[in-house]
């Protein structure tokens, strides 16, 4: 399997696309936040101050994220990878819907990963749709 910078060398890039060191640096910030998020939400249903599907949500978006490069590397189409990558949003967008009205914490701590996920998912529905 090829690394991500060859992936990402290898493929037509829109002129807005971000150099490949970017992307450490974003994840170097977001991980961390949004581990600090998880155990919080974890924290906050074991009180049963949240409902569990907010944690469920959270365990999808974890193995949605954590599934994106492999998926990017390992197949020839784009589309999967696109698919996963709206699934990161689109429950990360569920996440900061539910946190904005119970959670502010939560909210301003995925605040740097729903930036980045929404530029991500606009860069590979862009690189999926000219390669």
């Amino acid at each position: 399997m090829r690394t991500y910078a060859e992936f990402y060398r290898s493929v037509a890039l829109p002129s807005w696309a971000p150099p490949e060191w970017l992307f450490g640096v974003a994840w170097g910030i977001i991980y961390p936040l949004f581990i600090a998020a998880t155990i919080y939400v974890a924290y906050q249903a074991w009180k049963r101050r949240a409902p569990a599907v907010v944690l469920w949500v959270f365990g999808i978006n974890w193995v949605a994220n954590l599934l994106f490069t492999p998926i990017q590397l390992g197949l020839a189409p784009l589309w999967p990878a696109s698919l996963d990558i709206l699934i990161v949003l689109g429950s990360l967008g569920y996440v900061q819907w539910y946190a904005w009205r119970r959670m502010r914490v939560v909210f301003w701590l995925l605040s740097p990963y729903l930036a980045w996920g929404v530029f991500a998912t606009a860069l590979q529905l862009t690189i999926a749709g000219t390669n």
